[in-house]
């Protein structure tokens, strides 16, 4: 189970590959934040493989892992784009695509076969690429005056929040991102400063 304010996902694009049969599956992981990279990550990989004969895929998305997507590219129904996505949901893996590229080797391979295969290049992508724990974060704006700005960074120092933007002029902003499950402590320690407001 994904925990509340942490989620696992990779930090680069990575590669993997698994014959079987003359078939040749290979396999590419992708970082993405939404379903709107798909179209032209898919639209590069067939610049790359033009002779190939299926695109099959998974995505997750979101932080909590609930949306996802999955397509055979006309491999027979739940044999590739299925599989792949299990594969994702068994290692707790989200902000994630999969596309397993397919040289057909000649030979059938059978909906076992084909299930075995789309698993085993997933898997190889996974295991080539450096998983890593990110934490869901919300984004806050601090304003406050330059008298407490000693105050202010002296919080932001303690609790190593992550900066934004920021702005110092007549009267000065930062734009923080807290961890979720610290949001309350973290605002708390603010309010405590004497005209403290948030935006």
């Amino acid at each position: 189970m994904i925990a509340d304010d942490t989620y696992k996902t990779i930090q680069l694009i990575s590669e993997g590959l698994y014959r079987e049969k003359g078939s040749k599956f290979i396999s590419y992981i992708y970082p993405i934040d939404s379903e709107n990279e798909v179209k032209n990550i898919l639209n590069d990989l067939k610049k790359a493989h033009p002779k190939a004969s299926h695109y099959c895929w998974a995505l997750r998305v979101g932080t909590s892992g609930s949306i996802f997507r999955f397509n055979d590219d006309g491999e027979p129904s739940g044999t590739a784009g299925r599989p792949i996505l299990n594969t994702l949901l068994s290692l707790e893996l989200t902000n994630i695509l999969v596309v397993v590229v397919r040289y057909f080797g000649g030979k059938l391979l059978g909906v076992p076969g084909l299930i075995h295969a789309y698993q085993s290049a997933t898997t190889e992508a996974v295991r080539n690429a450096n998983i890593i724990d990110k934490t869901v974060d919300s984004e806050f704006t601090i304003v406050f005056t330059h008298a407490q700005m000693n105050d202010v960074m002296k919080i932001m120092k303690e609790e190593n929040l992550k900066i934004k933007n920021q702005n110092f002029d007549l009267d000065c902003s930062i734009l923080v991102e807290i961890r979720k499950s610290q949001v309350h402590k973290v605002l708390t320690k603010f309010e405590k400063i004497e005209g403290f407001k948030w935006i």
